[in-house]
């Protein structure tokens, strides 16, 4: 017997289309394919481009673009108060990185029923130091006032939910469901045609980064690594992606001496078409929650290395089972599984078999379940 859902409001900021903002579309399109009709409740839809959601999606604009400030949250609340009085949805997923508690606030003055589930895609570092973290004392203040009024609490790896359970005195609402990932569209997207003259042959290592030129992705560490695999080894680095760092990581390729052999081409909408034609994949960040990118390279079949960073990769690459690991900002130790990846493969089969814990049919069945539990 086919079990019917109600309705599902999905809340997301609109703000940016990050790894995190791309799992939550998945998802959505997971559910869509299993005939759930839902609500994509964007905090503004100014930033998001939303010609990839199926025409059965209703999307509802709360205009109220958000940053990482607690009082840009705050005025949500109006918005969200009106639409769980109007709409009186049965159950809302909330995406607000950071802000899920004022969904919290929001129920509570609309004196609605809604059974709450808030996804933490990132985790708050221990002091608030990040760039990229709000530095209000009131939002973790917040969440260990509210979370535990939440219906669940979702975290995207077991490491952040061992974390949050820590920190703010959550237990029985507490669950571990990993992102959306994988599906066929991605492995179609790995198939396209590729032009970069680094991938017609397999006679020299390729290595490929991507992400935002930010700090958390630490590609200085990364090119610095790469220089020291290149004093004993041929090979070459792609990075894809744009940010702030762009010139500072230019000017130190330039210091190298590695203009020849580090290319920068900028943002692709499709890198999978890089991952299933490169040697490895690297990612050498700081921080992370459960990187998205990271699974997609290995659904590609592609070696993988990463840091034992917070927090996400260890759980991907189970330990070094399907990849290497370094400690972060470690060019030495990186460079050498660099070089291990290279001379130790993982069979790409392996790597594609392990990528299906990460599918969107997965996904969807563990929200599905956990939605039964909460009627």
């Amino acid at each position: 017997m086919t079990q019917h859902y109600d309705r599902i409001s999905i809340l997301l900021s609109g703000y940016k289309t990050g790894g995190d903002t791309r799992v939550v579309l998945n998802l959505i399109q997971g559910f869509t394919a299993r005939g759930i009709a839902i609500d994509l409740v964007l905090a503004s839809a100014n930033k998001l481009s939303l010609d990839q959601l199926p025409d059965t999606v209703r999307v509802i604009d709360l205009h109220t673009p958000q940053t990482t400030r607690l009082s840009s949250a705050a005025r949500l609340l109006p918005g969200l108060i009106r639409y769980l009085r109007q709409e009186k949805p049965k159950v809302l997923i909330s995406n607000l990185i950071f802000t899920n508690a004022i969904v919290i606030l929001a129920k509570l003055f609309a004196f609605s029923s809604t059974k709450l589930v808030l996804v933490e895609h990132v985790a708050l570092s221990k002091n608030h130091t990040r760039p990229d973290e709000p530095k209000s004392k009131l939002i973790p203040a917040l969440m260990r006032l509210l979370y535990p009024r939440a219906n669940a609490i979702v975290s995207v790896s077991r490491q952040m939910a061992d974390q949050l359970r820590a920190n703010y005195n959550l237990q029985d609402n507490l669950y571990a469901i990993h992102n959306a990932v994988v599906d066929n569209a991605l492995h179609q997207k790995a198939t396209e045609a590729i032009e970069h003259p680094w991938l017609t042959t397999d006679s020299v290592p390729v290595f490929l980064g991507a992400g935002r030129f930010s700090a958390q992705k630490d590609f200085f560490t990364l090119v610095q690594a790469f220089s020291i695999l290149r004093q004993h080894t041929p090979a070459r680095l792609i990075i894809l992606g744009e940010g702030k760092l762009r010139s500072q990581i230019e000017v130190q390729i330039q210091a190298l001496g590695l203009q020849d052999d580090v290319d920068l081409p900028g943002f692709d909408p499709n890198p999978y078409r890089y991952m299933s034609r490169v040697t490895a994949f690297v990612l050498s960040s700081r921080w992370e929650a459960l990187p998205t990118v990271l699974i997609e390279a290995m659904a590609c079949g592609c070696q993988l290395i990463g840091t034992r960073c917070p927090y996400g990769v260890e759980e991907i690459l189970a330990n070094g089972e399907f990849g290497q690991l370094a400690p972060i900002e470690d060019p030495i130790a990186l460079s050498q599984a660099m070089k291990t990846a290279i001379d130790s493969p993982v069979p790409p089969e392996s790597l594609r078999f392990r990528a299906n814990d990460f599918g969107i049919d997965r996904a969807v069945d563990q929200y599905l379940d956990l939605i039964t539990q909460l009627r």
